[in-house]
């Protein structure tokens, strides 16, 4: 894949999409390109996670259960792991390949070199990252307020 495929890839994340473009070649240069065939296992639930995963193409199931069950299946532009890019954390879920998949792998070590070199994307970013706390906040007060009822 190209470059800049890679580039316009990762921009059409609305997370990534707050990078520069300096910022984003970077990424694309250093990131790791995977191929999943259907079925294979990206990461298991509870796995340490080191960076983060976009879909490039095909489709990730994204299981919560070790039984299978409920599955949410994501695709392109979708970034998993968003935030095992900043901290240290555990998968809350097992990711498996639907179909035949490409993922870029963005390893948390690179993104933080990425933003130190960035210090204007690392504020797009912070302040992107702080709208969706924001919205999360309040999409749950909003679902205690409805529960209460």
């Amino acid at each position: 894949m190209a470059l800049e495929d890679d580039v316009r890839n990762l921009v059409r994340n609305p997370t990534l999409a707050a990078l520069d473009h300096d910022a984003l070649r970077q990424l694309a240069v250093s990131a790791e390109t995977r191929i999943l065939r259907s079925g294979e296992v990206l990461f298991r639930r509870d796995d340490p996670s080191d960076g983060g995963y976009v879909i490039v193409s095909g489709a990730i199931a994204l299981e919560s259960s070790d039984h299978g069950g409920d599955a949410r299946v994501v695709r392109a532009p979708t970034l998993i792991g968003d935030m095992a890019l900043i901290t240290k954390t555990r998968r809350p879920v097992t990711a498996i390949a639907r179909e035949p998949t490409a993922v870029l792998k963005i390893s948390r070590q690179l993104f933080h070199r990425i933003l130190g070199d960035s210090p204007r994307s690392a504020e797009r970013l912070k302040h992107v990252l702080s709208e969706r706390l924001l919205q999360f906040l309040q999409e749950l007060e909003g679902a205690t307020t409805h529960s209460e009822a």
